[in-house]
């Protein structure tokens, strides 16, 4: 468990400009925030960028942020809108097919397959997913957000949102099989 005491020493710390204050809440909350990042990146090098980005939002508004809440779910927040940036940023010109809201999704029967694989061979899966698909997939699977709040974040259609999350699933799936199929042969 987290002290307290301690986490409100490096807020108040870097809430001074405090240089050391500010490493300390970095590298206390590096793996953590590091691994946010990772599954809206294509790259290890691209979530290091979301990852600066990220804290560099963070040291500029700690002094807005809800002193009652916590800060943990607060810093999350603020990496998950860091990745939507770097999205939007630089995937702009991305276009996707709009569809009917009266999409369904497949059931995936994967479960065994899923169970064994690992963080990162998972992780290295989502990251195979088209920028707009790994967007949804992590908001909508991953972080709780419903398809009209995606479709508001990333400027589109709640069609496109459900659209993008079936096919996401479906190459998901297909690469588990492939995973699946490679494990036994």
């Amino acid at each position: 468990m987290e002290d307290p005491s301690h986490l409100n020493k490096m807020i108040e710390g870097c809430l001074r400009g405090d240089r050391e204050s500010q490493k300390m809440l970095y590298q206390h909350f590096y793996g953590y925030a590091a691994s946010i990042c990772l599954r809206y990146s294509k790259t290890r090098e691209e979530s290091r960028e979301i990852l600066n980005d990220g804290f560099m939002k963070i040291f500029m508004r700690l002094g807005t942020r809800d002193v009652n809440a916590s800060f943990k779910s607060w810093l999350r927040r603020i990496m998950i809108n860091a990745a939507i940036d770097h999205h939007r940023k630089h995937n702009k010109h991305y276009k996707v097919k709009e569809v009917d809201d009266s999409v369904t999704w497949i059931a995936s029967n994967e479960a065994d397959a899923l169970n064994e694989l690992s963080y990162e061979e998972l992780i290295a899966m989502v990251q195979e997913l088209s920028p707009a698909y790994r967007a949804v997939f992590n908001l909508y699977v991953i972080d709780g957000y419903t398809h009209e709040e995606i479709a508001s974040q990333l400027d589109i259609s709640v069609g496109t949102s459900k659209s993008n999350l079936f096919k996401a699933r479906e190459h998901l799936k297909a690469a588990f099989k492939k995973n699946n199929m490679k494990r036994y042969a």
